[in-house]
């Protein structure tokens, strides 16, 4: 991500989060031999939006960055995060919303 590229201006509208104020982006690509699980995530995501991108952004919620699955877990319990995948498993504050307010309230108290 050391390289800012012009997206063109048509498409600007249909990826605003990674378009920057001047028109450029932060290109990074993914192999599907060096990651396949990361590779099907962004073709199904294409197949189903029309735009084969996802933004890949810090994993923190004004602290350091989450370095473990530990951490990862708290912060999602914390903040208003709708889902929270970790290699195979995918979890979803609508299934268990009662645990996210518990810990949430510790936290504020």
């Amino acid at each position: 991500m050391v390289q800012a590229y012009k997206i063109r201006p048509e498409q600007r509208d249909r990826i605003p989060a990674v378009t920057h104020e001047d028109g450029t982006g932060r290109l990074q690509t993914v192999e599907r031999d060096v990651n396949p699980r990361y590779w099907k995530l962004l073709k199904r995501f294409g197949e189903l939006t029309g735009v084969p991108i996802l933004i890949n952004t810090s994993f923190n919620e004004n602290e350091p960055i989450v370095n473990t699955p530990a951490e990862a877990l708290d912060c999602f319990l914390r903040t208003n995060m709708d889902a929270l995948a970790i290699g195979s498993f995918l979890l979803l504050k609508s299934n268990n919303p009662q645990r996210s307010e518990e810990r949430r309230a510790l936290v504020e108290a």
